[in-house]
């Protein structure tokens, strides 16, 4: 039997599927958290500049022209003294957005800063707006900055930009550092529910594997229905094939019956044309009717065989054992040639196995009877017979051989004697049709005949057969 490739199977697709809508998942919910992280953070920082920036404002004090006064030294933070702190503040004249002059930038800043001055975009800033901005600072470092227009009381036309800025590295660390850890959690995650989806394909498709059992013992003639209990969306399936199986059995039995009909109503007329001939004063018409009926007989054994091997071979769950089936035809050919004194030996490896016939043992029977009763009208002394199981065959196959020490069969004549109505000796009683039988029964279970030179010396006949375990 050949299986399907991988790509076909559904635990694949299912599975395919399955890790691909996972991925897709968790890819779009790590994107998605490490961006709320990052602007969660953003406004954290943003939010914490701007209280340092209410904190100053609050500071802030004018002389009576309305320019800023020095920032008193006890501003609560200590980085604001710590030179490049990464936490700055700068006084800027001009709020109108022009940038300012040179002279206007710096005017005042925190010690932090030490000898350099932001640099400021043009901005044009409304009285309690509250603008931000990302610039490079000190040693190439980048700083958010947050600024807003600042003026006295008494001199509101001399506005002046309060600029409060901070490092921002503080803030790139923790978002690496978050999706670092994000990224470490979803690949466990990740696995974990690939971990479930295996052991969800595995139970949901384990009926799917029952049925495929139930099959198998079907097949193999185990049993003859599907066995099992089954989910629902499997068990409508299941009953549909047993019935499929019971349809099928009945019309097979049906035409076999009918076959056998035919054939005891075709035999009558034969029987009672055969007694008429035999009682005709006529000799020649007595000769050829009796001829006549024994092709008509023989035509209709033929084909009723056929009619019977046909059929059977093709229903599920047949099954025959050897040993028994073999034994019984061993003791009635001992009682059929008792007065020959043949020895009839019988070597099988199979009395303490499993392995069997597959299929109806009245056609079992009529193959080993024919070849075994065959060998015992050819045989002298002994005929040998043995089983076994062909070793590495696949579907499995049962090897009978069947030998006697007669004088054979030229290898010229192997193949004709198959052929209906041949007889290799007309001295020996029979009708021709015994191997010929076997080798078409053979042939519709599948198997295979073969004829050759026995060491007893006289004829070897091997009977390959399908067989279950």
């Amino acid at each position: 039997m050949i299986r399907p490739g991988w790509a076909a199977s559904l635990r694949f697709r299912l599975l395919a599927a399955t890790l691909v809508a996972l991925s897709l998942a968790l890819l779009l919910a790590g994107l998605l958290l490490a961006g709320l992280f990052r602007q969660h953070v953003e406004r954290q920082f943003e939010d914490t500049l701007r209280l340092q920036l209410d904190q100053l404002t609050a500071s802030v004090n004018f002389n009576a022209a309305g320019d800023p006064l020095p920032m008193p030294q006890t501003l609560p933070d200590p980085r604001w003294q710590q030179p490049y702190s990464g936490l700055y503040w700068q006084i800027d004249g001009n709020a109108e957005g022009d940038g300012g002059g040179p002279e206007q930038r710096g005017l005042l800043r925190s010690r932090s800063l030490w000898d350099t001055a932001l640099t400021l975009p043009a901005d044009a800033l409304l009285d309690g707006a509250v603008h931000a901005h990302q610039i490079a600072g000190p040693l190439g470092v980048r700083l958010l900055l947050l600024e807003r227009s600042v003026h006295a009381a008494e001199q509101p036309e001399r506005r002046w930009r309060l600029v409060v800025a901070a490092d921002t590295r503080s803030l790139e660390v923790a978002v690496t550092r978050f999706s670092g850890m994000l990224a470490a959690y979803l690949v466990l995650l990740f696995l974990l529910l690939v971990l479930a989806a295996l052991a969800q394909v595995y139970v949901g498709l384990r009926p799917l594997r029952a049925l495929e059992q139930a099959v198998i013992n079907v097949r193999e003639g185990r049993a003859q229905r599907l066995q099992g209990q089954f989910p629902a969306e499997v068990q409508a399936l299941s009953d549909d094939f047993n019935l499929v199986l019971d349809r099928h059995a009945e019309v097979v039995e049906r035409a076999r019956r009918h076959a056998g009909n035919l054939a005891h109503a075709v035999k009558t007329p034969l029987a009672v044309l055969a007694q008429v001939a035999a009682q005709d004063t006529a000799p020649a018409l007595s000769r050829l009717v009796q001829e006549q009926v024994q092709i008509a007989t023989r035509h209709i054994d033929w084909h009723l065989a056929r009619a019977r091997a046909a059929g059977a071979q093709r229903l599920p769950g047949q099954r025959t054992a050897i040993s028994p089936a073999l034994g019984g035809l061993i003791r009635v050919m001992q009682r059929v040639h008792a007065a020959r004194g043949l020895l009839i030996e019988c070597d099988t490896s199979l009395d303490n196995t499993d392995w069997a016939f597959a299929g109806e043992e009245q056609d079992l029977q009529e193959m080993l009877g024919n070849v075994l009763d065959n060998a015992c009208k050819w045989a002298r002394q002994t005929v040998r017979v043995s089983v076994a199981a062909v070793a590495g065959a696949s579907p499995p196959q049962l090897r009978v051989c069947i030998e006697d020490d007669g004088p054979g069969i030229d290898e010229a004549l192997r193949q004709q004697v198959l052929a209906r109505g041949v007889r290799a000796d007309e001295s020996v009683p029979g009708s021709g049709l015994g191997l010929a039988i076997v080798a078409d029964l053979v042939q519709l279970y599948g198997g295979s005949m073969q004829l050759g030179t026995s060491t007893l010396g006289g004829l070897k006949l091997e009977l390959y057969l399908p067989a279950v375990s």
